[in-house]
């Protein structure tokens, strides 16, 4: 780890974001040692990464980020120079039925990152160059918006899911542990996300394998609410620069400046996916189907991003019509990768390659 110019722990790095980011941190930085520290839930797969595991400059760590002394011994052993959190649930539906596993994943988890960080930088001085503690969080935090306005960093937080609570206490935490202890800490809040390795309970990569499979497509409500889209890539490369410019106790949000209602992006889809699949336009939108709305459903999100574009001239790279055609593309080329997926084989990926490392 000497031979390194930074080492440094991404969590979650085997998740949907957290493999964009790894795989561009990896490639990028070969002067960097990236260990990424995954628990492999439903969502963590490490087939996400097949294509850099052999890199030098990469290691993967299986491990659960609310298991406080695991963490300390980890940190302890590796001493490492900054952290990305990017380990969380994420599934919306998923914290209404199982509230608790997102106050231990999102909360504690977060906080026993947070110790442990301190412990290894109070050593030293915690403003060495390259101290960071980077917080990867959601606009859902801000809670909802009508029919005009957008989210700025100034926004006061007011969840109203399970999910977005836990989010919102976490950033509540990594703020407490700057302002509180001096950590160096910087905080983003992106929109949604979309593109390549998602897996298929969010709605573009179910909506593409079930238009493919002539599967129903289930839209909330009328369809009428309204989200702000970011390409995935387009976000890891706002997670580098932040990580490497941002000043300690910063927030940024990271948006797409591209706001779609559910249901036209689901129309959208259909007719993407009858031209690529060569059937009659307006076939695929006969599978859409409104189903009872989520509780407590936020009618709309949108993100204000240009203090990320005034101080680092940052700005998606891609429309979303293009990027929605690669994220397309990535799917009905890679069949067997959504089959394991979907069939929970890829589960068996990590005894596979690392039970005899």
């Amino acid at each position: 780890m000497s031979d390194y110019k930074k080492n440094i722990l991404i969590t979650g790095g085997a998740g949907f974001i957290g493999s964009h980011v790894v795989r561009l941190f990896v490639k990028k930085y070969p002067e960097y040692l990236i260990v990424n520290l995954d628990k492999l839930t439903y969502a963590g797969n490490l087939a996400n990464l097949s294509d850099i595991e052999g890199s030098p400059n990469y290691e993967f760590i299986k491990g659960d980020i609310n298991d406080s002394a695991f963490i300390d011994k980890v940190f302890s052993e590796r001493n490492f120079d900054a952290v990305i959190h990017l380990a969380a649930e994420s599934h919306v539906d998923r914290s209404i039925t199982e509230p608790l596993a997102f106050v231990m994943t999102n909360v504690l988890g977060t906080v026993n990152l947070l110790n442990a960080s301190l412990k290894i930088w109070n050593k030293g001085s915690m403003n060495d160059s390259g101290k960071l503690f980077y917080h990867v969080s959601t606009d859902e935090v801000y809670g909802t918006l009508g029919s005009e306005g957008y989210f700025t960093e100034k926004t006061p937080y007011d969840p109203h899911s399970p999910y977005s609570a836990s989010k919102a206490a976490s950033d509540h935490f990594v703020r407490a542990y700057h302002d509180t202890y001096g950590l160096p800490t910087v905080i983003s809040n992106c929109s949604n996300n979309y593109g390549s390795h998602q897996f298929p309970e969010k709605l573009i990569p179910l909506c593409i394998h079930n238009i493919k499979h002539n599967f129903a497509l289930p839209v909330y409500g009328k369809g009428e609410n309204i989200r702000d889209w970011l390409f995935v890539e387009d976000h890891a490369s706002a997670i580098d620069l932040l990580f490497h410019k941002a000043n300690a106790g910063s927030t940024y949000n990271v948006g797409g400046n591209n706001e779609w209602k559910n249901i036209d992006l689901v129309k959208l889809l259909c007719k993407i996916m009858d031209r690529k699949l060569g059937r009659p336009e307006g076939t695929s939108s006969k599978l859409i189907t409104f189903v009872k709305d989520r509780a407590g459903h936020d009618m709309r999100y949108a993100i204000d991003c240009s203090l990320i574009q005034k101080d680092f001239a940052w700005a998606p790279s891609v429309s979303f019509e293009e990027g929605l055609d690669k994220t397309v593309d990535w799917y009905l080329g890679n069949d067997e990768w959504l089959k394991k997926v979907v069939s929970g084989d890829y589960i068996h990926y990590y005894e596979q390659q690392y039970s005899q490392r």
